[in-house]
């Protein structure tokens, strides 16, 4: 039972429980800045939303890549810095692949029972990314594995780019924020997915993954991630522009930690550097989620 317990716990992330609830409720506050019309009863649902829907996403990359990732290298860092028990669960055995589609079919049906709770059209907005996300992400880890340009990857990292958004879809229609929103996110996201490919550079170059580092080098990987920050600082900036004074010190605290990050993967060029980068890519995203949060309160 204990070893069981163990594998759903890596097959979750469940350690990670609390980052989803917060990106997902970005969205939600930075849309109660615009429309009044803030409620608990709301709140609790999003948080469930970002929670379970993310959770269902998480196993969907399991499954998916269930086969390939026997070929996971027992010693790997970054596995064991996602799951706390480092185990990938289907590919090991730990978790069979019917268990594993139950409760990714599960989650989904949670989630869709409290989107269905929210007004219309906001509802049909929130099932519709869900669909497109999922589709996404069997179209990412499917496509990186044969791919001479990162088509995968730019097109793949929307799915990440759209969770937050639909926090503030849980709230408003589509409208510019949004967009602004998108359009800071998406970016961030891409760099993030750069420095997570350095920092498993060795796995995916055994799993023959068509990856950014194994496209490109771990040096054309390296300025991936350069370019994507900068681009990233620019849209930031845009998007401050609907935001305010909390923000702004939010976003120049992770403006900080970002150039920070970027000096380390610059300096190392190697997987090692990577993995001392990626958890300031993690707290410089939760920064920027709860400035926004914050952002309501004052």
């Amino acid at each position: 039972m204990k070893e069981r317990l163990k594998a759903y716990l890596d097959l979750t992330r469940l350690h990670f429980f609390f980052v989803w609830p917060i990106l997902f409720g970005s969205g939600m506050f930075l849309a109660f800045q615009f429309h009044d019309s803030f409620s608990w009863s709301l709140i609790i649902r999003g948080v469930f939303i970002g929670f379970l829907g993310f959770e269902a996403g998480l196993v969907l990359n399991d499954i998916v890549d269930r086969d390939i990732d026997k070929k996971e290298i027992e010693t790997d860092k970054l596995t064991k810095h996602w799951r706390v028990f480092g185990q990938r669960p289907i590919s090991k055995g730990l978790v069979a692949y019917n268990k594993a589609m139950a409760l990714f079919f599960i989650l989904v049906a949670l989630t869709a029972i409290l989107i269905f709770t929210l007004p219309f059209p906001n509802s049909i907005y929130l099932v519709s990314i869900m669909i497109f996300c999922y589709s996404l992400e069997i179209f990412y880890q499917i496509k990186k594995r044969n791919q001479t340009i990162p088509i995968a990857q730019l097109i793949g990292r929307i799915d990440f780019t759209l969770f937050p958004v639909a926090g503030y879809l849980c709230v408003s229609l589509f409208d510019i924020n949004s967009v602004f929103f998108a359009l800071f996110f998406y970016p961030l996201a891409l760099a993030h997915l750069g420095v997570n490919d350095i920092a498993d550079f060795a796995n995916d170059r055994v799993k023959k993954m068509k990856t950014i580092p194994v496209l490109y080098g771990i040096k054309g990987a390296v300025y991936w991630v350069l370019i994507f920050s900068l681009l990233h600082f620019v849209t930031a900036t845009i998007f401050l522009n609907v935001l305010g004074i909390v923000s702004i010190i939010g976003f120049a605290a992770g403006f900080i930690l970002l150039t920070i990050a970027n000096y380390i993967i610059l300096k190392g060029k190697s997987a090692v550097s990577g993995m001392k980068a990626l958890p300031l890519f993690h707290v410089t995203m939760l920064i920027y989620a709860i400035s926004i949060i914050l952002e309501y309160f004052v």
